[in-house]
């Protein structure tokens, strides 16, 4: 391996370079370091760039490599780490302004499983406030790399952007209602949402806790898996995190999908898809179908549209729970979307909220009988392609403008399922859409596997954004 296009080498092949001593970690970090430094001033992906730590990790890894110790396949990989998982002795803002001068003195249990495994942390990556739906009004929000005018995603928009554009490896990002899979789709990266518990959340700021999922956001589906089964696994600091094994999702990453049963729901796909996103979902067939799936036609569950019609009334409460101890205390430090969020979940009256916990429950319980004759589902990552910013305000602005938009991602925050984001092709105008597989609970090896199979067929995770076109248009 050279130096050539070294930005989009993947993890795998970063690990193997490093062992027949091609590659050093210095030198690595020290190119994406001064990648950062050149393209980042446009693409505003990083909050905080911890070039002195990087490098010292850096260092330290290659002495160990030198010495023939290799902690697996992350030692030496620089990445990046989005900014409401606490870090020691680095600021921790949460996407506020209010807490722009918090320096936690302990890492998040995810930063420290990733840093245990000898991953280099090249800093701290742009978020939206609370990591809801709009960046805070004074502070800067991520560009897009593929175009300045389209959507960068919402709140995981640093991580996405980073990982696009080639300055990091692999990025952590959380998921409340579609923050790990709307920024993958919009930048064309891999994401996956794990299981609801199957990755602490221990030193993560909390969105709303019953929903908020950490996942790894990579190139690649075999990256993901590679970050994923070090962020996962128990956790004694987390109650809620599943007391079960991380789990394997490389050892089966050549079986294929042959024989793997693939639900489509045509109904619920494609009534409000426009053409570019039924497009993708098609070809996505095709592929399976040429590897050998079946493709099966289905019923989602009638408390459906119940989830995303209902998952913002449901997450402001668990919001302002989050923020209690802020808000209205320092109401004057919030932008207005977070703001409105907070004020909701104040005022919702017990008996709304518990209606929606009874539709959940059902939901989430009629998915899991889905399962037992299904191995994964085909959707969206959402109904509109890759939309320019403008555009999308006049989507949203609409009545049920956000329902529509998190119709297939906010179920499965409800449900806690796992999900994989797989880069599927591009729009008429050339930017890159996703699309997800939806798994039972704790089966990311199935996911990654397919996903495997997907990109071994299709190169669409291969392409990258022309970062000197990008910045011309802008």
């Amino acid at each position: 391996m050279t130096m050539d296009n070294l930005e989009y080498a993947g993890i795998l092949e970063l690990a193997n370079a490093y062992r027949s001593r091609q590659l050093s970690p210095v030198e690595v970090t020290r190119h994406l370091l001064e990648r950062i430094e050149r393209r980042d001033p446009r693409l505003r992906s990083y909050l905080t760039v911890t070039a002195d730590i990087a490098i010292e990790q850096a260092r330290q890894a290659e002495a160990e490599m030198q010495r023939g110790e290799f902690r697996g396949p992350l030692h030496g990989i620089p990445i990046g780490i989005k900014d409401l998982c606490e870090t020691r002795g680095v600021p921790t803002s949460w996407g506020t302004t209010m807490l722009a001068d918090y320096v936690p003195e302990t890492d998040a249990t995810v930063v420290r499983k990733l840093l245990d495994a000898g991953a280099i942390m090249l800093g701290k990556l742009h978020m939206t406030e609370g990591a809801f739906a709009a960046h805070h009004p004074s502070l800067p929000a991520p560009v897009n790399p593929w175009h300045p005018e389209h959507w960068p995603g919402v709140s995981s928009s640093g991580s996405g952007v980073a990982t696009a554009a080639g300055l990091c490896y692999g990025a952590v990002g959380t998921d409340t209602g579609g923050s790990i899979r709307f920024p993958s789709g919009a930048n064309g990266i891999t994401g996956i949402k794990p299981t609801w518990g199957l990755v602490s959340r221990h030193g993560a700021m909390a969105l709303a806790a019953s929903m908020d999922h950490i996942g790894p956001m990579t190139r690649s589906a075999a990256d993901a898996g590679t970050i994923l089964q070090v962020m996962a696994g128990p956790d004694p600091l987390d109650p809620t995190c599943l007391d079960l094994p991380a789990p394997d999702c490389l050892s089966g990453l050549d079986a294929g999908v042959r024989g793997l049963r693939i639900g489509v729901n045509p109904t619920y796909v494609y009534e409000v898809s426009d053409p570019d996103t039924c497009r993708v979902i098609d070809e996505a067939r095709r592929v399976f179908t040429d590897l050998g799936a079946e493709i099966v036609e289905y019923s989602m569950p009638p408390t459906t549209a119940a989830m995303y019609q209902n998952w913002a009334a449901y997450c402001s409460v668990e919001t302002a729970i989050a923020h209690e101890e802020h808000y209205p205390a320092k109401a004057a430090d919030y932008g207005p979307v977070l703001a409105s969020l907070i004020d909701g979940g104040r005022s919702l009256d017990a008996m709304t909220l518990m209606k929606i916990h009874h539709q959940r429950l059902a939901f989430t319980g009629a998915l899991r009988k889905l399962f037992r004759r299904l191995d994964l589902l085909l959707v969206p990552v959402h109904p509109f392609g890759n939309p320019t910013l403008s555009a999308l305000d006049e989507l949203l602005s609409r009545p049920g403008g956000l329902d529509n938009a998190v119709r297939f991602t906010a179920p499965f925050n409800m449900s806690g399922s796992p999900t994989i984001t797989l880069p599927g092709g591009f729009t008429a105008a050339g930017l890159p859409i996703g699309f997800q597989l939806v798994a039972a609970d704790l089966q990311e090896p199935l996911l990654v596997r397919a996903g495997h199979a997907y990109q071994q067929a299709t190169d669409w995770h291969r392409r990258h954004p022309d970062l000197e076109r990008a910045a011309v248009a802008s």
